[in-house]
């Protein structure tokens, strides 16, 4: 149902010979394809700081107090470069993009 004031507004772009502004799919497509990969991203970052969450230092026996967020930092930039190369990203891609 449309309210009273969009067919308002509706009329009177028609009386102005306005056309409707159109959203470009292709624009949206480009959006929501990179929001999948960054989606990805966030899975490969999950995976990748529980395989590694018993990983020894090999140089020293105490760990740094920044040693923690370095490698977290090094696994979410890592996992940002391989996002998209998965196959998940593209799975989800295609099924948010039916437009049935």
């Amino acid at each position: 149902m449309y309210g009273t004031n969009s067919i308002n507004m509706q009329a009177k772009l028609m009386t102005q010979n306005l056309a409707i502004p159109k959203i470009d799919s292709n624009l949206e497509d480009a959006k929501l394809k990179e929001q999948t990969d960054a989606f990805e991203s966030i899975i490969i970052k999950m995976l990748m700081d529980n395989a590694m969450k018993d990983e020894k230092n090999l140089f020293s026996e105490q760990n740094d107090p920044g040693d923690k967020i370095y490698k977290s930092m090094y696994r979410d930039e890592l996992a940002k470069a391989s996002a998209g190369s998965f196959g998940f990203s593209e799975m989800l891609y295609d099924f948010l993009s039916r437009k049935n």
